[in-house]
């Protein structure tokens, strides 16, 4: 194709790029037909979609109580995680409750 029998790009507004795609959303006419009807490239009106389109949530709808119990599991684990460190913060005693010493003997 040559430059003489290219068409000139056209410059769509946000308004009406949004409002194309959500006509394409909402209707149960296929999206060529939608871009024919709006005078737009089938091409052009799948990439506003894709651009425009709010994105499909994918997180698994959970429900308030598995949410709930999930804290709860939570929070049981942070504690005894949190027990164990200060455990192994404090300093270590013999069993008579005095602080264990080791020392090296350099003799011999």
């Amino acid at each position: 194709m040559n430059d003489q029998t290219k068409k000139p790009n056209k410059s769509y507004t946000s308004e009406f790029k949004e409002s194309a795609v959500k006509l394409a959303n909402e209707t149960d006419q296929p999206v060529s037909q939608t871009a024919r009807e709006l005078g737009v490239n089938v091409n052009t009106l799948h990439t506003w979609i894709s651009k425009y389109s709010k994105p499909v949530k994918t997180v698994a709808n959970r429900s308030d109580e598995h949410i709930y119990d999930e804290v709860k599991r939570l929070k049981k684990e942070l504690a005894k995680v949190i027990q164990e460190r200060d455990l192994l913060k404090r300093p270590q005693r013999t069993l008579q409750g005095k602080l264990c010493e080791v020392r090296m003997d350099r003799s011999g």
